[in-house]
């Protein structure tokens, strides 16, 4: 899945799609697509992602606590 960094832009493949989804998890593996190849994988925060689009990523996979908001 190809996700971006908010403050750049850059485009980043996750590699460990489960810890995207868990909301537990607050980092999430991934290769930064920058330049002529992929960078070596390294550690993202999820706060710091969103889709290609712009659009944030959904709440379950970033707050354990989603459900109990109103």
């Amino acid at each position: 899945m190809l996700l971006a960094d908010k403050s750049t832009g850059h485009v980043i493949e996750i590699q460990d799609i489960h810890a995207l989804f868990d909301p537990l998890e607050a980092t999430v593996r991934g290769s930064l697509h920058y330049g002529e190849e992929a960078q070596d994988p390294e550690l993202f925060a999820k706060s710091e992602l969103s889709f290609p689009s712009g659009e944030a990523l959904p709440q379950c996979w970033t707050d354990p606590d989603y459900r109990r908001r109103s």
